[in-house]
């Protein structure tokens, strides 16, 4: 498996999309939360905390993830590949997870250099460090889980498809409707509201980002996650066949 993560973090790193990636996260987040007006930008929300970054990062990464996982598999179709690299001496198992690691240590990457902003903030508070690092940490948190949820559903949707067009919209919508979705129906249906909303990734991201880890939200993540990384496997289970 470590060679699977190794070759794709090199494949990233080997083309422009590995520094792509980094640069459009920092970009857009350093523009929306320092140069742009509106509700993004931290200088003027009067507050020293992170709320802004944290409430933009996953919106972003619903587009940027799809965009890293959309060739995972699709291309080694395309590319007539993936008859290979199913008959290595790994498991189906193995590969899927190696795919998935290299994708996820690139977003992470991605998200590093963010600390900073953490230094700035602090360093903006009155008094100097008046900041919450309860709820920032629990928010790092909730965005890693988050982070592994979008990139196990990239990582399924790039089986679907040798188009990875095909795969980056099926990725997108899925992302959205998770993250969203169960939200915005949870609005229209007050009766339902509890039920419906703890469905979505959203309902739970924010729950960790109050800077309480419960294990119910550890738990929805990790299953989200294995589910869709365990129909990858069923899929490329089925072409092998």
């Amino acid at each position: 498996m470590k060679s699977i993560v190794l070759r794709e973090i090199k494949s990233f790193f080997g083309s422009p999309i590995g520094y792509l990636v980094i640069a459009i996260f920092l970009i857009i987040n350093g523009l929306f939360l320092w140069v742009f007006e509106g509700d993004y930008n931290i200088l003027n929300t009067g507050f020293a905390d992170l709320t802004p970054f944290f409430t933009l990062a996953p919106w972003i990464f619903i587009f940027l993830i799809p965009a890293v996982t959309m060739r995972s598999f699709s291309d080694e179709k395309k590319q007539g590949t993936l008859e290979l690299l199913l008959t290595k001496p790994l498991s189906i198992w193995q590969i899927v997870n190696g795919k998935f690691l290299g994708a996820l240590l690139l977003i992470v990457m991605a998200i590093i250099p963010t600390f900073i902003y953490v230094k700035v903030i602090s360093s903006l508070g009155m008094p100097e460090g008046n900041i919450d690092m309860g709820s920032t940490i629990g928010s790092y948190f909730g965005l890693l889980f988050l982070i592994a949820g979008y990139s196990s559903i990239g990582i399924f949707t790039s089986t679907l498809s040798d188009n990875q067009i095909v795969a980056f919209i099926v990725a997108v919508f899925l992302c959205f409707f998770l993250y969203f979705g169960f939200e915005g129906l949870a609005s229209v249906t007050p009766a339902f509201l509890n039920f419906i909303s703890v469905l979505g990734m959203q309902d739970h991201y924010k729950s960790m980002s109050r800077g309480v880890i419960d294990t119910r939200d550890i738990i929805y993540f990790v299953s989200i996650t294995v589910a869709f990384l365990s129909f990858t496997v069923y899929n490329l289970k089925s072409f092998k066949s």
